[in-house]
């Protein structure tokens, strides 16, 4: 089977399995579809450039100027709970001067309606309103991480700011996230969560979806 032909496959189950639980119809909103080049292959994101516009741009603006070229994936946090594999990896430019760009303004999932399921991009930051180019890929779903309007601290108010999902590639994702990390790595919280060889995402480029 060709590439375009797997890729129309992928379309076709992306809109309609259970797992990624979006409803589609006539009046789909517009999204723009990028893909990753890894050394461990190819993964196709799709991302809600109507739904959440600053977020998908920002990120669109990173793979038009070159600035993912080169980049890794660089952490995977693990989740024992729940169905397995279950966390994130994360990538992103590492507050790189020669590639970070300003921050943008924070998208709540509760106003764009993108939210935290299964194979969905997310914004890393520190308080909203702060994202640049870090951002990682959900295993599951993790409704904890969309925005709450009735919690009490301001930072989970906001939540993290989802721009678009993984449509093929969800298994070099999780190969990703099984790589062994290094103990010694990382800081805080993340000490321990650093992959010892990172993955390199080689070229991010748009693609045309099929007719």
């Amino acid at each position: 089977m060709s590439k375009l032909a797997l890729l129309i496959a992928a379309l076709s189950a992306f809109v309609t399995a259970p797992s990624f639980a979006h409803e589609v119809d006539s009046q789909r909103p517009e999204t723009t579809l990028v893909v990753l080049e890894t050394t461990m292959g190819d993964i196709t994101v799709s991302l809600e450039t109507e739904r959440a516009p600053v977020t998908a741009g920002n990120f669109l603006r990173y793979v038009d100027e070159g600035r993912f070229d080169g980049i890794v994936f660089y952490r995977r946090m693990v989740l024992d709970w729940g169905d397995q594999p279950n966390g994130l990896v994360q990538a992103g430019t590492q507050y790189d001067p020669k590639r970070i760009l300003p921050p943008i303004a924070h998208e709540k999932t509760s106003e764009t309606g993108v939210t935290h399921l299964r194979g969905a991009l997310s914004m890393a930051r520190n308080e909203p309103g702060t994202a640049t180019g870090d951002w990682s890929i959900m295993l599951q779903d993790m409704p904890g991480m969309n925005a709450d309007p009735e919690n009490a601290d301001p930072n989970w108010q906001a939540g993290y700011a989802a721009f678009g999902y993984v449509i093929v590639g969800m298994d070099i994702v999780e190969a990703i996230h099984a790589a062994p990390t290094d103990p010694d790595k990382g800081e805080g919280a993340m000490k321990g969560q650093m992959l010892a060889d990172p993955v390199i995402i080689v070229k991010a480029r748009r693609v045309k979806a099929p007719e």
